[in-house]
């Protein structure tokens, strides 16, 4: 299942930095996961530091 960004992003960028499938990137207002690449292995919520990142329902 892939994870995805909330609202309570704050665009630092640390999740991008630690996705190890270049799986996220930068959007107009947030960071965004392309979920046909994210392999959920959830080190994009591990390095999030406003918790903004969880797995998609």
């Amino acid at each position: 299942m892939a994870y995805k960004i909330s609202d309570k992003c704050i665009s630092c960028g640390s999740c991008a930095d630690t996705c190890p499938v270049g799986a996220i990137s930068q959007g107009d207002t947030q960071y965004n996961i392309d979920a046909d690449a994210c392999m959920s292995c959830g080190a994009c919520a591990a390095g999030c530091p406003v918790e903004a990142i969880s797995e998609d329902e």
